[in-house]
C-alpha cells in the first residue's frame, strides 16, 4: 500500500509540471520571426521526411539544374538529325544548298557594304588624281615636246637611212636667143627594185609645176636599175617665168597591167638655179607624195553597129568638167577618135574644136566599116585635147573600147554588140594618156 500511495504521488507530482512548460513555450513560439519559423518548418520538414527520399529529390534536383541546356541540344539535334533524314534528297546536297546561300549571302554583304562605304572613299581619290594628273601634265608637257620632236627626228633620219631609192644625174642649159629650157635626163643608178623578181622597168617623167600643162616622159629601160637614158626636153618658157615654177623629175617603173608605182622624185626649184651657164649634177631620188588621181573630165560616147552592113557608128555626144589647159582657165577642146587593130592604125577622125569651154556639146558622127569577123578585135581609142595656135595640141586624157578593155570600156562595147542597130550612149572619165596607151598595149588576161 505504501508502494501504490507513493507511486499516486509521484504521478500527481509529475503531471502540474507539463502545462507549465507548455505554457512556457507557447509564448515563445510567438515571438519566433518568419526565418525561423522557416527553419523551423525546414527542420519539422527534414525531422518528419524519410532520410533517404530526401537525399534523393535534392540530388535530383541540382542535376536536373545543372544539366537541362545540354539535355535541350541534344533533344533537338537528334529531332533535326530525325527529320533531315526523312528528307528524299541526300545530306550532301543539303550542305551543297547552306553553303550556296552562305556564299550569296556574303556576297550580298560585300556588295551592300561596297556601295555604303566605298562611294564616300571614290570622290577623294578622284579629286586626288586628278589633280595630280595635271599637276604631271603641267610639268611633263615641256619634257614631253621635248621628247616628241627628238623621236620624230630620229624618226626622219632613219626612215630617210631606210629609204634608199637611187640617183639620177641630169643636165640644166638654157637658150636665150630662142627662150628654151633643155633639160636632159642621163642616167640612173641603184633605183629601188619594184617588181617581184628583185627589178624595175624605169622610165622618168619631166614637167613643170604649177601648171603641169607640158609633160615628157622618156623611154622604158627593161629590168634595169642603173639605166642610161641620155635624153633631151625642151620647154619653151620666157626667162621672166622661169623664178616662179619647180622643175619635177618623177621616176616610175612600167607595169604593164596595172599602174604605174612611181619610185621617187626631184624637185627643183628654178630660182634656186643660176641658168647663166649649163649646169650637170647628180641628186638623190627622194620618196614622192602619192598624187591624187587628177580629174580630167567625162565625155559621152554613143556607139552604134549593123552586123549585115559591117558599119560601126561613133558619135562623140559632149563632154564636162574638162582640165582647164589655157592661161586663162579654159581650153580649147576637141576629140580624136582612132580605130586600129594590132596596135595598127587602121583610120583617124576628129571633131571641130570648141573655143573658150570646159562643157563643150559636139554632137558629131563619125563611121566606120568594120567586118562582122573583126568587130572583136578591134579598138576604138577617143582622146580629148586641147588645141593650140601656136605650140601642139595638149592632150586632156583619154579612153578606148574594144579589144581589151575593161571596166566602162567593155561594158559599153558588150551593150552594143547586144544591141544591134542601136545607138548605146555612155559617159566615160578621162584618163592619163600614158595609163590608157600602156592598156591598149597590153595583152587582155
Amino acid at each position: 500500500m505504501r508502494l501504490d500511495s507513493a507511486g499516486i504521488r509521484a504521478r500527481r507530482a509529475a503531471e502540474p509540471s507539463e502545462p507549465e512548460q507548455e505554457e512556457a513555450t507557447e509564448p515563445g513560439h510567438h515571438e519566433h520571426s518568419p526565418t525561423e519559423h522557416h527553419e523551423h518548418s525546414h527542420a519539422e520538414h527534414h525531422e518528419h521526411s524519410p532520410p533517404e527520399h530526401h537525399e534523393h529529390s535534392h540530388a535530383e534536383h541540382h542535376e536536373h539544374s545543372e544539366h537541362h541546356p545540354g539535355h535541350d541540344y541534344n533533344h533537338m539535334k537528334e529531332k533535326f538529325m530525325t527529320e533531315l533524314g526523312h528528307l528524299p534528297i541526300p545530306v550532301w546536297a543539303v550542305a551543297a544548298i547552306v553553303v550556296v546561300v552562305l556564299v550569296l549571302v556574303a556576297c550580298f554583304l560585300f556588295c551592300l557594304f561596297k556601295k555604303c562605304f566605298g562611294k564616300k572613299k571614290k570622290p577623294k581619290k578622284v579629286r586626288e588624281r586628278k589633280t595630280g594628273r595635271r599637276k604631271k601634265e603641267k610639268e611633263g608637257e615641256g619634257e614631253a615636246g621635248e621628247k616628241e620632236g627628238e623621236v620624230k627626228k630620229e624618226g626622219e633620219e632613219q626612215e630617210k637611212e631606210q629609204e634608199k631609192l637611187g640617183r639620177l644625174e641630169f643636165s640644166l642649159d638654157y637658150n636665150f636667143t630662142d627662150t628654151q629650157l633643155i633639160v636632159g635626163i642621163l642616167q640612173a643608178q641603184d633605183l629601188a627594185a619594184m617588181d617581184m623578181g628583185g627589178t624595175s622597168d624605169p622610165y622618168v617623167k619631166v614637167f613643170f609645176l604649177p601648171d603641169k600643162k607640158k609633160k615628157f616622159e622618156t623611154k622604158v629601160q627593161r629590168k634595169n636599175l642603173c639605166p642610161v637614158f641620155n635624153e633631151t626636153f625642151i620647154f619653151k618658157v620666157p626667162y621672166a617665168e622661169l623664178g616662179g615654177k619647180t622643175l619635177v623629175l618623177q621616176v616610175f617603173d612600167f607595169d604593164r597591167f596595172s599602174k604605174h608605182d612611181m619610185i621617187g622624185e626631184i624637185k627643183i626649184p628654178m630660182n634656186s638655179v643660176d641658168l647663166g651657164q649649163p649646169m650637170q649634177q647628180w641628186r638623190d631620188v627622194e620618196s614622192g607624195e602619192k598624187e591624187e588621181q587628177e580629174r580630167l573630165g567625162d565625155v559621152c560616147i554613143s556607139l552604134r553597129y549593123v552586123p549585115t552592113a559591117g558599119k560601126l557608128t561613133v558619135n562623140i555626144m559632149e563632154a564636162k568638167n574638162l582640165k582647164k589647159m589655157d592661161v586663162g582657165g579654159l581650153s580649147d577642146p576637141y576629140v580624136k577618135i582612132i580605130l586600129q587593130q594590132n596596135g595598127k592604125r587602121i583610120k583617124k577622125k576628129k571633131t571641130t574644136v570648141k573655143k573658150n569651154t570646159l562643157n563643150p556639146y559636139f554632137n558629131e558622127s563619125f563611121s566606120f566599116e568594120v567586118p562582122f569577123e573583126q568587130i572583136q578585135k578591134v579598138q576604138v581609142v577617143i582622146t580629148v585635147l586641147d588645141y593650140d595656135k601656136l605650140g601642139s595640141n595638149d592632150p586632156i586624157g583619154k579612153t578606148f573600147m574594144g579589144y581589151g578593155a575593161t571596166g566602162v570600156g567593155l561594158r559599153h562595147w558588150s551593150d552594143m554588140l547586144a544591141n544591134p542597130r542601136r545607138p548605146v550612149a555612155q559617159w566615160h572619165t578621162l584618163l592619163p594618156e600614158e595609163e590608157v596607151d600602156a592598156a591598149v598595149k597590153a595583152k587582155p588576161r
